[in-house]
Order: structure tokens, then C-alpha cells, then sequence
């Protein structure tokens, strides 16, 4: 009797550790018709993850527990259409935002800054459950905390606006990331010190993929919380620090 030949593909073991497409099998020169639709559908998911809206109510109820302000803002995007097209916009804070902002006659040592960035989806799933382990971390520690600002239409360089008129030392800005085709709900956070308007991404460090198929939010929260001590050490972020705490080796 001849032996049966199958062929496996080496790459399927590798599925186990990612969501990325591979081993998607064929039929014929094509690939089969289920992987077909799942491409459209997680295509269909990052469009509308892009044109999704903060949650504000349900937002401010979460935060609530925080005890501290909370501060809604908007940037100079007057629209998700203008957003797209005027990145810039998206930086800034427009007039009424910064006027908010000067009733404030605050210094905190740290902001936590909240902006609907490309996926507001990310902002509605993640936020709660990754400030319920970052906040505690703060507040045990000698930082102080400012008010917690909510942006609608705002990317990641708006936190210096931010951070700048309320006299912030720091700001960690949460921010839902480019949505891919694998995940549309992953929520980055950017941690700047010394905010102030005309920096450029080499001033941050970033921590991204926080949802509940990537980085956990408790492991999280703990490198946020170390990036944070050391810049005060240092009295620096972005590229001149680095994330040396050994997490990623466990």
C-alpha cells in the first residue's frame, strides 16, 4: 500500500502567536472563499473603526471613579472629513479649547489625555479597563494629577497644547490607533515630557497595541508607570529613553 503524502504548511504552527495572514490555504490559484470574506469584513471594520465617535457619556461615567476633572475638548478639525484631509488641524486646539483651558490655574506633575485619533473604537474599548491599572500606579506614587481631557477630532500632538496651558510637567495621551486589517481597535498611548506646542515625534516614546488580543493592560500600565518614573529621572523623553525595565523578557 503507498504511503499518503500530505502537505503541511510550515507556517501554520505560527498561527497560534499571531492574527497576521498567513496559512491562509488556496483553492486552486485562489484563496478560499472564507479567508476571502474575512479579509473584507476586517477591511470593512477598519473604514468604519476610522469614522467611529468617542463615547462621551459612557466615557465620563467610567472616569467618574478617577475623581478627578474632566475636560471636554476639540481640536481645529471642525470634522472627521476636515480631520482626515487637514492633519495639522488635528494637532492643535482651536480657541474655545485653549480658553477652557486658561480658567485652569494648575501645574500638575502629569495629564492624562484622552483623543479619539484614527479609532475612536479603540477609545470606547480600552481606556476604562487601562486606567483602572495605571491610575492607582500614579496616585500611589509623589506624582500629582491634573484633569483627565477628552478630544474629539485630536492626534497625538495636540497633548502638547494640552500639556502647555495647564502647566503640565508630563502628559500620557491615549489614542486610538491606524486601524490595520488585523486589528481595528488597538489603542496607542504617547508620553511626552516638558509638553510644549512645536515638538515632534522624536520627543515621545510610545507604547501601542493595548487591547485585549495584544499588549495587556495591566503589563501596560507597568511600562507606562516605569517610562514615566525614569523621565522624571532624567527629566526627558523619546529617544534618549529607553524602556530597559526586562517586561518584554517575561
Amino acid at each position: 500500500m503507498k504511503k499518503e503524502i500530505t502537505n503541511v504548511d510550515p507556517l501554520l504552527l505560527l498561527k497560534n502567536f499571531t492574527e497576521a495572514r498567513i496559512a491562509l490555504g488556496r483553492v486552486g490559484t485562489s484563496i478560499p472563499l472564507r479567508e476571502s470574506l474575512a479579509f473584507k469584513l476586517a477591511h470593512a471594520n477598519a473604514r468604519d473603526a476610522v469614522y467611529s465617535l468617542i463615547d462621551f457619556e459612557l466615557l465620563t461615567k467610567q472616569l467618574s471613579e478617577f475623581d478627578l476633572p474632566i475636560i471636554l475638548l476639540h481640536s481645529k478639525a471642525y470634522s472627521r472629513h476636515n480631520y482626515l484631509k487637514r492633519p495639522d488641524y488635528g494637532r492643535l486646539l482651536n480657541e474655545d479649547s485653549i480658553n477652557k483651558l486658561r480658567e485652569y490655574d494648575l501645574k500638575p506633575d502629569i495629564v492624562i489625555i484622552i483623543a479619539d485619533g484614527l479609532s475612536a473604537t479603540a477609545i470606547n474599548e480600552n481606556t476604562s479597563a487601562l486606567l483602572k491599572n495605571l491610575v492607582p500606579l500614579i496616585k500611589s506614587s509623589k506624582f500629582s494629577l491634573g484633569p483627565i481631557c477628552l478630544v474629539e477630532q485630536g492626534r497625538v500632538a495636540i497633548g502638547d497644547d494640552i500639556g502647555y496651558y495647564l502647566n503640565a510637567k508630563y502628559t500620557i495621551v491615549l489614542i486610538g490607533e491606524r486601524p490595520g486589517l488585523s486589528a481595528a481597535d488597538s489603542l496607542g498611548v504617547y508620553l511626552t515630557y516638558c509638553p510644549k506646542p512645536g515638538l515632534t515625534d522624536e520627543s515621545r516614546n510610545c507604547i501601542s497595541n493595548i487591547r485585549l488580543q495584544g499588549l495587556n493592560y495591566k503589563l501596560a500600565a507597568e511600562k507606562i508607570f516605569f517610562l514615566v518614573s525614569e523621565s522624571f529621572k532624567l527629566k526627558l523623553s523619546g529617544v534618549g529613553l529607553k524602556d530597559n525595565n526586562g517586561y518584554l523578557a517575561k
